[in-house]
């Protein structure tokens, strides 16, 4: 089969998970073609060169700089509501003439058509808002469930139950009291998953970045507050997929734009200390490596997601279960 995979541009966290399905398409024999834009789309570039690419209606977003994100959330809803308007245009034209048995969308909510078989990926069933606005969850899931309608497909990258009883990585996110129709679990999804690396005890501390500006840049700059003056040696890996592969030193603080997987990898497992935003695919990354307990959740603030899912972690590492 022919078969489109797009993820949404918000930060690399789509992409990222994306990376594990391509490799398994490519493996059952599938041609697959890159869709989306700016560095998620960079990211699966770099993992996949000789691969095709369409290019996809832009999404560019940032947060806002303080602890709430919900007015930088409702001023972006036009840019929102009018990329996936341009993604279903642009679907539908390249429909006419590229043969798609498949499309694959992580995330982006307008890229379906009637005429080709189209899968919705997603972890959020469940969508969460913040403290003064919960009330309003049922509605955001039932229009949530309204663009899944669409789809043919809704694959969920997390278990229905874990091992231990518990509600899989995401928790309720992933798992609503009724599971949409069209709607099943595939497992977790990480590009880290049977990567067999020799430890790199360089750095004692590794931290991961990821996400929207200016809250990215924000946390560098507290990480880098936090060690500059220690004797740890510290690796910040910045997240920055676009640009000179430009390696920063000071002292015993090394950053980098990114590192291919390997090494990365490597690094990750050797390290006392991880720290990461609690994206759920940042999750499934370091569940996929075995390192969950050496990691320090940092939630981008104002960002209910990634709030729960770190509250939820924190919960499952301190009451683990038999």
């Amino acid at each position: 089969m022919r078969i489109l995979v797009a993820p949404l541009n918000w930060g690399l966290g789509h992409a990222s998970r994306c990376v594990p399905l391509i490799k398994r398409l490519q493996a059952d024999g599938h041609e697959v073609v890159l869709g989306g834009n700016g560095e998620s789309l960079t990211l699966l570039r770099k993992h996949f060169p000789m691969l095709a690419v369409l290019p996809l209606a832009p999404l560019e977003l940032q947060y806002g700089k303080g602890k709430r994100q919900v007015f930088a959330m409702l001023r972006a809803l036009p840019k929102i509501i009018r990329s996936a308007w341009q993604d279903n245009r642009m679907l539908s034209e390249y429909m006419r003439y590229e043969q798609f048995d498949q499309v694959i969308s992580d995330n982006r909510f307008g890229l379906y058509s009637g005429k080709t078989h189209c899968i919705y990926m997603t972890h959020q069933l469940v969508v969460a808002l913040p403290h003064p606005w919960q009330w309003l969850e049922p509605l955001a899931a039932r229009w949530h469930r309204r663009i899944i309608r669409h789809y043919n497909e809704c694959w969920i990258p997390d278990e229905s139950v874990s091992a231990d009883g518990r509600q899989g990585l995401a928790g309720r996110l992933a798992h609503p009291d009724k599971l949409p129709a069209n709607a099943k679990y595939i497992g977790v999804l990480s590009r880290f998953a049977g990567k067999d690396c020799k430890s790199d005890k360089t750095y004692t501390v590794v931290a991961v970045l990821s996400g929207l500006e200016p809250q990215r840049t924000m946390l560098e700059k507290i990480i880098i507050r936090r060690y500059e003056n220690t004797d740890d040696t510290v690796l910040i890996v910045r997240g920055k997929m676009q640009g000179p592969p430009t390696v920063v030193k000071n002292r015993n603080i090394t950053m980098v734009p990114w590192l291919d997987d390997s090494h990365l990898v490597a690094c990750l497992t050797g390290a006392e200390r991880i720290i990461c935003r609690s994206g759920y695919s940042s999750v499934m990354d370091m569940y996929a490596l075995g390192v969950m307990r050496k990691v320090e959740w940092h939630p981008t603030p104002g960002q209910p997601e990634q709030e729960y899912l770190a509250k939820y972690l924190n919960n499952m590492a301190q009451n683990p279960q038999t």
